[in-house]
């Protein structure tokens, strides 16, 4: 996992491309949330923020 995103990071770095950084960001914290939550109790408390 870190060498992905170690990679992932020169990657961007490289490119010139550090203003996905916040998007790519956002989209992992929303993944992350949604692949939790989806077995949990506190399920449709978070479906409901979409």
């Amino acid at each position: 996992m870190i060498d992905i995103l170690k990679e992932l990071w020169l990657f961007l770095r490289v490119r010139k491309k550090l203003w996905m950084t916040p998007i790519i960001m956002v989209m992992m914290i929303l993944g992350g949330l949604l692949v939790l939550a989806q077995g949990s109790v506190v399920a449709p408390f978070i479906y409901t923020l979409f």
